[in-house]
């Protein structure tokens, strides 16, 4: 019987072992050597795939920038070979300039029904004196977003949004101070207008930030300390880009959020309690 992906939430027909290998801006997927009829089913029925189109707090890094990291970079650990990540995200994309550099359509050339586009866009969108990246929350922004949308889903494929992850900036009580200004609600009303998947990161990210506080959230983000990495003499002090180790736990964020949703099949998820070390990233040398 050929395969076919199951409804949202189901287990899915059968295991598919793939060996996934992360590449700069994209995953590639190896197929492993497999004994007798289970590489027959592996053949028959390959992995669904994740989609990421965002910007630089979700992009994939090359060795030579490490330990900078991004969230889709990361997204990989939580997820079995029967969901591989190909991460589409661009350092500096906003949904207007991921469209217009022609991203979102090597994504539409290749993407296939029943795989998964998560869209992730606001950082860029947000900078007004940039016309070739900035968009209006309630008009143009929404209008972006649509296409990635709608032109998904004219493929089969299963639209998921994601607000914009909080920047690490805190006031004089020690608390978050919101940055995305009225891109997350705009984003959050689509997703209800369109009954579009909704990942709020902007909220889940913000919660974790106030929990671990001023001095908890350094290690989440390239907060370095002149010496500590070899890319890194001077040290770094970005609020905004995020360390090995905080890539790592905003994946978490997107990942059991699309878990706990049933956005994709429980089976598709692992490891979303563990403690993930940070070897645990590929950083390709190109």
């Amino acid at each position: 019987m050929p395969f076919s992906r199951r409804p949202l939430g189901q287990q899915p027909a059968s295991r598919r072992f793939v060996l996934r290998a992360a590449a700069t801006g994209a995953a590639a997927t190896l197929a492993i050597a497999l004994p007798g009829g289970a590489a027959a089913r592996a053949s028959a029925a390959p992995p669904v795939h994740v989609y990421v189109a965002g910007d630089s707090t979700a992009s994939t890094y090359v060795s030579s920038l490490a330990p900078r990291a991004g969230w889709g970079q990361a997204l990989p650990v939580f997820l079995t070979a029967d969901a591989s990540v190909v991460n589409m995200a661009k350092s500096g994309a906003s949904s207007k300039s991921f469209i217009d550099l022609g991203l979102l359509d090597r994504i539409l050339a290749v993407i296939k029904r029943g795989d998964y586009l998560l869209i992730s866009f606001g950082h860029n969108d947000e900078k007004i004196d940039d016309p070739s990246r900035y968009t209006e929350p309630s008009t143009t922004y929404k209008q972006y977003l649509s296409r990635y949308i709608d032109k998904s889903r004219a493929k089969g494929a299963i639209p998921v949004l994601v607000t914009s992850v909080e920047r690490r900036h805190f006031d004089g009580a020690g608390r978050i101070s919101t940055s995305h200004g009225a891109y997350p609600a705009a984003m959050r009303e689509l997703a209800a207008a369109k009954g579009v998947s909704l990942v709020d990161l902007t909220a889940s990210s913000t919660a974790l930030w106030n929990r671990v506080g001023v001095e908890g959230t350094k290690k989440y983000f390239m907060i370095l300390k002149a010496g500590q990495y070899p890319n890194y003499p001077d040290g770094s002090q970005d609020n905004t880009h995020f360390q090995a180790f905080g890539a790592i736990e905003v994946a978490r964020l997107v990942a059991t959020a699309l878990h706990n949703q049933g956005v994709l099949p429980s089976a598709d998820f692992r490891r979303l309690t563990d403690t993930i070390p940070t070897s645990s990233i590929v950083w390709p040398t190109t």
